[in-house]
């Protein structure tokens, strides 16, 4: 039974380890990834004029950006002079992305949470510790 906690602990333990790297990630470089994944594609600019624009775009936001009729979504990255550029549907599957990776940090949380609780039930000595067959309520205790 020890055992199969301590293996339980340590399965729980290395699960929160990775989406611990993967939470502590979700900087630009997650962001980047899920929009390269979501369809964003990587544009370079190549004159002065458009090198201007990628740089007074806010950072670290995606920007919508209407352009001859049509809709744009553009993340800037002016430390590496690149731009993720994406329609609608890239856009709503990155929004997708976001919620997905939103809903597993909240399931680490709790997986922490019941890892903390994990850990130290040993220290309680399961529900009926001392409490006899009847538990608090009385009754004939072991052995009556």
């Amino acid at each position: 039974m020890k055992s199969i906690r301590c293996t339980l602990i340590s399965c729980i333990a290395a699960g929160a380890a990775l989406l611990i790297g993967c939470a502590t990630t979700a900087s630009t470089q997650n962001r980047e990834n899920m929009l390269v994944a979501s369809g964003f594609k990587v544009i370079t600019p190549k004159t002065t004029a458009q090198k201007q624009k990628l740089q007074n775009l806010p950072p670290g936001k995606v920007t919508m950006i209407q352009k001859a009729g049509k809709t744009y979504y553009i993340f800037p990255d002016p430390a590496h002079n690149q731009a993720y550029v994406g329609g609608p549907k890239q856009y709503r599957h990155y929004q997708e992305l976001r919620a997905t990776n939103k809903l597993a940090q909240e399931n680490l949380e709790t997986a922490e949470v019941y890892q903390d609780s994990a850990m130290e039930w040993s220290l309680w000595g399961g529900w009926d510790a001392g409490l006899g067959v009847w538990g608090p309520m009385g009754g004939p205790g072991p052995g009556l």
